[in-house]
This record gives C-alpha cells, sequence and structure tokens, in this order.
C-alpha cells in the first residue's frame, strides 16, 4: 500500500467515526425532547352492590378445618425429604460437625461400702465451675439436679424429670 492510498484510508476511517458520534448524539437529543408514552392507567371496577342478606348466608356456612401447611397432595411426612438438606447445610465450611453436647458433670470415682451401714458415693466435678463434689443418694447438685443410684462405675442424676446417666471413663483399667 502506498503512501497516498493509506492517507487516504486514514482520512476515511477518521470521517467514519465523525459521522458515527453524530449520529449518535442526534438519536439522544431526540429520545430526551420526545420520551415515550406512558401506557393510560385503567379505571377501577366497579363496585358490586352486595345484598343485606348475603353477609348471613356467609356467616352460616359451615368452615373446613384449616390445615397449616398441609394439602392432600403432600405425603403426611414432607420434613423426611428435607432432612438431608437441613443436615448438610450447603453454606457451613467443610467437614462441619454439629457440636457435641456438653455435660454438666464427669465422674471422677464411686465408693462403694462393703458394709451396709454407710452409703455408697460418687465424687463428681463440676465442668464449669471446676469444684468436686462428695455425694450420695438423694443429694443436690444444683437446684434442678438430684443423684438418684450410684452403681460401680456409673452414676444415674435425674435433671428436670429427665434422667441422665454419668460413666467413669478409666481407659487404662479396661481389659482387652
Amino acid at each position: 500500500m502506498s503512501e497516498t492510498q493509506r492517507n487516504l484510508f486514514t482520512k476515511r476511517v477518521g470521517n467514519l467515526w465523525i459521522a458515527g458520534a453524530l449520529i449518535l448524539l442526534i438519536t439522544l437529543v431526540v429520545v430526551a425532547h420526545f420520551p415515550a408514552p406512558s401506557p393510560p392507567i385503567p379505571a377501577p371496577p366497579p363496585v358490586k352492590e352486595i345484598p343485606p342478606n348475603a353477609l348471613s348466608r356467609l356467616r352460616d356456612q359451615p368452615r373446613s378445618p384449616v390445615r397449616p401447611f398441609q394439602s392432600s397432595a403432600l405425603p403426611p411426612y414432607p420434613s423426611d425429604f428435607y432432612r438431608t438438606i437441613i443436615d448438610n447445610n450447603l453454606f457451613r465450611p467443610l467437614g462441619w460437625t454439629p457440636p457435641h453436647p456438653i455435660k454438666p458433670y464427669r465422674l471422677l470415682g464411686t465408693i462403694l461400702p462393703r458394709d451396709g451401714h454407710t452409703p455408697p458415693q460418687a465424687i463428681l466435678q463440676a465442668i464449669a465451675t471446676n469444684k468436686t463434689h462428695i455425694v450420695t443418694i438423694g443429694d443436690r447438685l444444683d437446684a434442678d439436679t438430684q443423684v438418684v443410684e450410684i452403681q460401680a462405675k456409673q452414676i444415674r442424676l435425674e435433671t428436670a424429670g429427665q434422667q441422665k446417666t454419668l460413666h467413669l471413663k478409666s481407659r487404662f483399667l479396661q481389659r482387652r
């Protein structure tokens, strides 16, 4: 391509750029001065007159029992289908496991007497306060918790009507 052809080519390209910019500018000015017409506002529907006896007829009709979130098309156990979604939340980090409930007391040992004159005793540790308690059957650890039964290597506590068993964790004494 010669020098004169190159000059003519660049001159045409420049002219095309200017023409495109002018067309765009004219389009913007026309749209700004003449906006699109808005749709007409629909007229409100006419008000229906209710006869006076219609309200009493509506009141006298028997009502069907309302069952929230139930439909005849759904099976009676929809929560089973969603249990996987609830258990494996998409927004939890990978490898997340639910926290284990922390027991308020730890069994450190049991003392079972050989004669019938002394009651059985247990040594408990309050995990929150790190205090050690020596208890017998019927003792209260706090306002809600009472010792119900003491056996070898385990103790049964009753808290608010629910019974829980604590076991002695002595792995070095276990036989295999």
